[in-house]
């Protein structure tokens, strides 16, 4: 019976320890050092980290938001996916994007999303009341923040930057989207492109009486919010020339589709 006892639970002692009458093995200072690292926060000298509380996970007020945007826009498409979470929404957006019979109605429809989201009669008050003060700065300055703040959950990780206005000088009214969850997810331009920068740029132009332009980088995924700057012409916008992506399941269909037809692009302005 003897061997049973190395099944016994180890049992702390609340009497004080005495002090080891020989030094620590290799392996028990191994493990010495992995216990004292799952108790300090801090990076220790030789290589243990301690373990990061997982950032992606969504939040209850991420989860709302989320949950509140697909249902309008299942609204405006008329249909939904049975996918859950991002993973539906995106196919809410590409479902939006393939009903347009031009980008133009896409872009509108898009915008009437977004205006859906607010209560009646905010918009008008903020474009009257909020966006003429200071030059447009605090305006500019405000909706920067609430950006950041609110819309983590569809672009992921925002910071707050500073971006230089016509007038010559600099405002902290710009966000920088390090990596575009919503790009990354739907791997389009098109969808970027009608269903996000612009119909945002007109939304926040001409129903909150901000001007905005949106930089998209379709090699990195990151994009940058600049609040108080007009867009440049659609001419000179070098985002609605970008190729379609390598990756693009859009432009992959249409291929599909029309075989014998050159496709290079995806839909977009």
């Amino acid at each position: 019976m003897k061997p049973l006892a190395l099944l016994r639970p180890l049992t702390i002692s609340s009497a004080p320890s005495k002090p080891l009458s020989q030094p620590l093995s290799l392996p028990q200072k191994q493990a010495f050092r992995v216990l004292c690292s799952s108790l300090d926060s801090k990076p220790i000298q030789d290589g243990y980290t301690a373990a990061k509380p997982d950032n992606n996970k969504p939040g209850v007020l991420d989860d709302l938001f989320l949950n509140l945007f697909r249902n309008k826009m299942v609204q405006e498409v008329g249909w939904d996916s049975e996918k859950p979470g991002y993973e539906g929404l995106i196919e809410v957006a590409n479902r939006l994007m393939m009903n347009g019979r031009t980008n133009s109605d896409t872009k509108e429809a898009a915008v009437r999303i977004l205006i859906s989201l607010f209560p009646p009669f905010l918009l008008e008050l903020y474009r009257i009341l909020i966006a003429p003060i200071g030059g447009g700065k605090i305006a500019a300055t405000m909706v920067a923040r609430v950006t950041a703040l609110t819309c983590q959950w569809l672009m992921g990780t925002c910071t707050i930057n500073s971006v230089d206005l016509p007038d010559g000088t600099s405002c902290r009214s710009g966000v920088f989207v390090e990596r575009c969850k919503y790009l990354e997810e739907s791997k389009c331009v098109g969808i970027c492109i009608n269903t996000c920068k612009l119909p945002t740029q007109a939304f926040f132009k001409d129903y909150m009486g901000v001007p905005l332009v949106m930089e998209p980088n379709f090699t990195d995924y990151s994009c940058q919010f600049r609040f108080g700057v007009l867009p440049p012409l659609p001419e000179d916008d070098i985002s609605l020339k970008e190729p379609c992506l390598e990756i693009c399941p859009n432009a992959t269909r249409r291929r599909k589709v029309a075989a014998d037809m050159d496709v290079p692009q995806c839909p977009k302005a």
